[in-house]
């Protein structure tokens, strides 16, 4: 998809999926005091995502979802073009982390159906995708894994602080969300763990 204007962008990621409809939406635009040569151009813009965001959220875009078959999720990630699926276990404490951030980003991110499964209920798919180490997210471009995320790894400046920008940067970074949209009343981060919690599921790993 073409870059949006940062303008238009920047309406459109303020609504944050709530009930504002385009005619209030094109009415923002308009009282901007910036009147120059792209004005129409932005009114299309805003009209044509505002179309996709509707449709997109239509197909359960901008929630965060649990899938509880593994042929679901199959067919979720395979006629979608961008998916981001969480493997988890209940028990994990880790895994609740990662949920929470997740929750803070799918509204957001419609462009991406932002999904979960319990790996007890995904043997097959555990199996194919190698998953042994949990919370483990792997993103998917139509129905090819394009990333994945082990544990905590790779986000933040030690595996215990990530923040929820961090986890966005890097689905950024995988081709599944399209721009930052993160403000600072978003903003989570992942708490520190005390030694008990860290001996109770250091690494999560499981059989």
């Amino acid at each position: 998809m073409p870059q949006l204007d940062s303008k238009v962008a920047a309406i459109i990621d303020g609504a944050k999926g709530d009930e504002s409809d385009e005619d209030a939406l094109i009415a923002e635009l308009e009282n901007d005091s910036d009147l120059d040569a792209f004005r129409e151009q932005r009114r299309q813009q805003l009209h044509a995502e505002f179309e996709r965001a509707q449709q997109l959220r239509n197909r359960a875009h901008g929630t965060y979802a649990e899938v509880k078959d593994e042929k679901q999720l199959m067919d979720i990630t395979t006629s979608t073009k961008l998916c981001v699926v969480h493997f988890f276990k209940s028990d994990f404490h880790r895994c609740s982390i990662m949920d929470t951030h997740l929750e803070t980003l799918a509204p957001a991110h419609y462009e991406a159906r932002i999904l979960r499964i319990n790996v007890d209920h995904c043997p097959f798919l555990v199996t194919k995708l190698k998953v042994q180490v949990l919370p483990c997210v792997i993103t998917f471009i139509e129905g090819i894994g394009s990333d994945r995320i082990i544990g905590f790894e790779g986000l933040g400046r030690t595996p215990d602080t990530f923040t929820t920008r961090d986890l966005e940067a890097r689905l950024i970074r995988a081709g599944v969300f399209e721009r930052s949209k993160v403000t600072k009343e978003d903003e989570r981060q992942a708490p520190r763990r005390t030694r008990a919690a860290q001996e109770d599921d250091d690494d999560d790993d499981w059989d």
